[in-house]
């Protein structure tokens, strides 16, 4: 039966994939209520004529398909971030993401206000802190924005979130396995802090063994060899208590610096897509829709706070890189989007209530939240981005109005 539930579940997500691209709107929302729709909750609360109770359980394929996702996911960010690159560019990059901090303040008072705890508070902070890579860079390719001015802004913001959420994932994994005592937890956190450290040296200066690595014409070797790569240092860095996004992404950047990168990416990018789509239809098979009215208000609330701040700071970063009015508002729109690196934080505390070191249900709160508060934002953002046209000459005739041009101009 484990064959047939896998089968289900591929088939669902092509559905769901196709549906999504029909209304151009991002997959993600739509892989993640198609596991719910088919999971325990939903469909397995359902007795059908003749067949009883049938639904999609979460068996060890999904379980282990949906880690892989986040390591795939994790290590194209890496394969996108040359560290030579980012280390030249790094001043206006840094100014825009210590700017964009601003939003995990936010979801700090938030999370605090609404748990009156640290440890769900930290939790909230990042959620709502972090833009989504995956729908930003989709959405930038597909209004064909990738080449223009305030792609830059956008894409380097995210490389400082990506960096900043690589520390944050240890540390957040470090307090969850230990049950939120910091004292406890301080050892871990030294352990991890340590692990990228070696991770960041890795990247700086083993780019010539990661080249003699792949350096083969046998397009089967390549692909090999970087999956074994990528999944070997993921796996260590998870058994001495570190992400194994956070490896992944590390190894993503070292692999960016060889002559084999775009390679690579072409080489994995369907296998990348494939276990993102079982990520975010395992993120919907472990939530209970019944949870949402829970946090319906949470959710609204959150959104309420968190757009504005992701405006202002958006629009800022957009300045910190010297554009104009129109084209900070692009940057302003499009980091509203929230998504893969939302639920993958929220898993954190999936994985502290399988250890018996979290609340499961403090846990389950906050993974509804999370998946809540991502289809609401991954929609919302995406809408932005596609109809920026009036709020780009709204933004320019008030802060701006010596910008003549019209909202056709900026392409």
């Amino acid at each position: 039966m484990a064959l047939l539930d896998v089968g289900i579940m591929f088939a669902a997500v092509a559905v769901a994939g196709m549906v999504a691209n029909r209304l151009g709107q991002s997959v993600i929302p739509f892989y993640i209520l198609t596991g719910m729709a088919l999971g325990e909750f939903v469909l397995g609360r359902v007795s059908l004529p003749a067949l009883g109770t049938v639904y999609v359980p979460e068996t060890e394929f999904i379980s282990l398909g949906a880690e892989l996702g986040i390591v795939f996911l994790l290590f194209f960010l890496g394969l996108e971030f040359n560290l030579d690159r980012l280390i030249a560019r790094w001043h206006p990059i840094g100014t825009a993401g210590t700017i964009d901090l601003a939003n995990f303040g936010a979801g700090l008072v938030l999370g605090w206000l609404v748990f009156g705890a640290f440890l769900p508070a930290f939790l909230i902070a990042g959620i709502v802190y972090i833009s989504s890579s995956a729908v930003i860079t989709k959405s930038l390719i597909d209004l064909g924005w990738i080449a223009n001015d305030e792609a830059e802004p956008m894409l380097g913001t995210l490389v400082y979130e990506d960096l900043f959420i690589a520390v944050y994932l240890a540390v957040a994994s470090a307090l969850v396995s230990g049950g939120g005592d910091v004292a406890a937890a301080a050892t871990d956190v030294g352990t991890a802090i340590g692990f990228i450290f070696a991770l960041l040296a890795l990247v700086r200066f083993g780019t010539p063994a990661f080249d003699r690595l792949v350096a083969t014409d046998n397009k089967e070797f390549v692909a090999l060899r970087s999956i074994a790569t990528v999944v070997l240092v993921a796996g260590v860095s998870l058994a001495l208590g570190v992400s194994e996004a956070v490896a992944a992404f590390f190894v993503g950047m070292a692999f960016s610096s060889t002559d084999y990168a775009h390679e690579i990416e072409t080489l994995l990018e369907p296998v990348r897509d494939t276990f993102a789509a079982v990520f975010f239809f395992w993120i919907g098979l472990v939530t209970d829709p019944s949870l949402f009215g829970d946090v319906a208000a949470l959710v609204a609330l959150a959104v309420v706070v968190t757009t504005p701040t992701k405006l202002v700071t958006g629009y800022l970063a957009g300045r910190a890189f010297d554009l104009d009015a129109r084209r900070s508002t692009r940057v302003a729109l499009g980091m509203t989007t929230r998504g893969e690196f939302s639920l993958i934080i929220a898993t954190v505390a999936v994985t502290g209530a399988n250890a018996g070191t979290f609340d499961p249900a403090l846990v389950g709160t906050i993974n509804a939240f999370a998946v809540g508060y991502v289809l609401v934002m991954a929609v919302l953002g995406t809408t932005l981005m596609g109809y920026s046209a009036p709020f780009e000459s709204l933004v320019t005739s008030w802060l701006d109005p010596t910008d003549s041009s019209d909202a056709g101009a900026a392409r």
